[in-house]
């Protein structure tokens, strides 16, 4: 694999098969990326388990802190690290010993392991390095230019949410919840008018 480089496949694949995500290395404080990475795909629908053994027993979000990998009792699909580049292989190693063992491993921006990397391709798992899930899911799914990029009507009304605040997109290109907007909805029919 290029790690250089991804096929949008490829982590689409990832993202549509991954369903328990441990995020090892979140922070409980609500202004860092790890946070708020964290929430964003626990809203999208996916299992998010936190991993930080300085915030083990506690809970972030709502969702039990583990220690470490192997302390999680359920079974996971997907391992993002949150943590320095020299923190890598030890993280992958664990997963490894892991029964069954995770899919992917997933380092997140700026973070990159070639030899990890190596080793968990060796033993059959998916790896993306230097990404974030939350951006490549917001990418791909087409949410981050849903809200008003996209609309072909320039407003400075806030859009109207549906319930829970967030609008979820599903990574087809088609909308898992909600729809159209009203404002959407006038320029498609003013279009057709021919205004």
């Amino acid at each position: 694999m290029n790690h250089d480089q991804y096929p949008d496949s490829y982590i689409r694949g990832i993202l549509n098969t991954s369903k328990t995500i441990a995020m090892v290395g979140i922070s409980p404080k609500e202004n860092r990326p790890s946070y708020f990475a964290f929430k964003y795909l626990l809203e999208r629908g996916f299992r998010m388990i936190p991993v930080n053994p300085g915030q083990a027993g506690k809970e972030i979000l709502g969702q039990k802190v583990y220690a470490r990998l192997a302390d999680i009792p359920d079974p996971i699909d997907m391992v993002d690290i949150f943590r320095a580049s020299q923190f890598v292989m030890p993280i992958v190693q664990e997963a490894l010993t892991l029964k069954p063992k995770p899919a992917v491993i997933w380092m997140q921006l700026t973070i990159r392991d070639d030899a990890a990397a190596a080793l968990a391709e060796a033993n059959g798992m998916k790896v993306v390095m230097n990404r974030c899930p939350k951006i490549e899911y917001g990418r791909l799914s087409s949410e981050i230019s849903w809200m008003g990029i996209n609309s072909r009507t320039i407003s400075s009304k806030r859009q109207q949410m549906l319930a829970g605040g967030v609008q979820r997109m599903g990574l087809g290109g088609g909308t898992m919840q909600g729809g159209a907007t009203g404002a959407t909805d006038r320029a498609q029919k003013d279009e057709e008018k021919g205004n």
